[in-house]
Formats: C-alpha cells, sequence, structure tokens
C-alpha cells in the first residue's frame, strides 16, 4: 500500500524528529490562508494522564480486535497494547509508521483510511480514530461510504469509538468567515481544506471533517451506525462519539 513520498510526509517527519530530540511547532495552513501553530507534536506522545478527558473515558468503550486509523506515531495503540488489545494501528505517513515501531507498536502498517478493508487487514471488535481523527472522513459523501467501509470490517456488536470538535464553538472571526465561504460552495461548515508544513515538506492538500453532535446525526443516516452515545466535557468543543453498527 502506497504512503506519502518522503517530501509530502511532513507530519512523518515532524514526529520522527521529536522522537528523536528535535522538535518544532505543528504548521498547519488552510486554503484561506489561515496558518496556525500547535503547541507541536508533543500532544502526540503523550502519556495517558495528559490525555483530554474525554478520550480517557472513551477508552472504556474500546473492546476486543482494534484497528486504530491515523495512528501517527502509537499514542493509542501503545495504551492499547498495555491494556492487552490486540491493535493494528494505520497511518498514511510512513515516517510515523516507523516512528510508531520504534517506540513498540507491534503492528503499524502504511496505510491510506481509505484503503483500509477486511481483505487487507482483517476484521476488527472496535475501529477507533482518536485525536480528532472523525476528520479523516473528509466530507459527506466519502464519509458515508467509510462508514459503510467500517461496517464491513467489523464484527457482529462492533463499534466506532472516535474524537470530534463542534466547529461552532468559536468566535474567531477568520473562523466564522470560513464557515460562511464553505456554505457558499454547498459544503459543511466544519469541512477544512488544509495541509501540513515542516521545514522545506508539505503534505498534499486534504479535507478533514469537524461536525456538531447535530450534523453527526444526519451524517449516519443511510449507514449501518447509530449513535449509542456522546462524551463531552463541559467548556470544551472537543468530544468522543460511540458509534454502534445496527
Amino acid at each position: 500500500m502506497a504512503g506519502l513520498r518522503d517530501r509530502e510526509d511532513a507530519f512523518g517527519w515532524e514526529v520522527w524528529e521529536h522522537l528523536h530530540g528535535r522538535s518544532e511547532p505543528e504548521i498547519i495552513e488552510r486554503d484561506d490562508g489561515f496558518i496556525s501553530l500547535s503547541g507541536g507534536p508533543d500532544a502526540y506522545f503523550w502519556p495517558l494522564r495528559r490525555w483530554p478527558a474525554v478520550e480517557r473515558r472513551a477508552l472504556r468503550f474500546v473492546h476486543g480486535r482494534v484497528l486504530d486509523v491515523g495512528c501517527g506515531p502509537g499514542r493509542l495503540c501503545l495504551e492499547l497494547q498495555r491494556r492487552g488489545h490486540e491493535v493494528v494501528g494505520v497511518d498514511i505517513s510512513p515516517k510515523a509508521v516507523e516512528t510508531a515501531r520504534l517506540r513498540g507498536v507491534a503492528d503499524a502498517r502504511v496505510c491510506a483510511a481509505v484503503e483500509v478493508s477486511a481483505r487487507r487487514l482483517g476484521r476488527y471488535d472496535t475501529i477507533a480514530l482518536f485525536g480528532n481523527n472523525f476528520g479523516l472522513l473528509a466530507d459527506p459523501r466519502r464519509g458515508r461510504w467509510l462508514l459503510r467501509r467500517f461496517a464491513s470490517m467489523t464484527r457482529t456488536g462492533g463499534r466506532i469509538v472516535a474524537t470530534s470538535r463542534d466547529p461552532y464553538a468559536t468566535d474567531v472571526p477568520e473562523h466564522l468567515a470560513y464557515h460562511q465561504r464553505n456554505r457558499a460552495r454547498g459544503r459543511m461548515p466544519g469541512q477544512l481544506r488544509i495541509r501540513v508544513r515542516h521545514g522545506m515538506r508539505a503534505s498534499p492538500w486534504f479535507d478533514y471533517l469537524t461536525v456538531s453532535a447535530t450534523e453527526l446525526g444526519c451524517l449516519l443516516v443511510g449507514t449501518p451506525w447509530r449513535d449509542d452515545r456522546l462524551i463531552v466535557d463541559d467548556g470544551s468543543a472537543f468530544y468522543a462519539m460511540v458509534l454502534e453498527c445496527r
């Protein structure tokens, strides 16, 4: 399965260099010109005690064999291994997968979200998209297609445990203007078009979907999934969801 080319693998090199003691801020560029700096790649390596509260609470709903989609350098995989789960981590970034393996992830593979299938990867009890990785659904059309693909990969009683961010929990003028721009283009307000930059590397532009709880319910229509519960933290736009396969 092909991953990003080296000059595109900005995220992978960011986390690989952090593992080797060279850390720089994470640069996210949006297609309207907005640029943000995160706190750096450190969050992708946090021990459990530093995870957001909703992710720590969501862990109790992860069961059985687990597919970690967008595993990065292996934060979730390592915690699930510690808890005795069989877990497979996949990521489009070859360097992130290399980093995950170096950190002790037993089974990390280069694979984009849209490439996952039971034929290639087997079947699972839980599909996990932590770290806001529900965004990998990209847009409503691809999102529903991917949700149906996930359903074909889960066993009876299968579930998705994922996190997202309510895009409307902001008063930043640039974000509000972006919502309006999206509406004018027929896109969901929280549908981001972004890329990651690191040094001379830049990832390809990609869509990344953030949804409110109400929008989540609409997105599930026509898929085998139902919204079983939401896990929220008062005052935070970040939340977790537990989806059950019907």
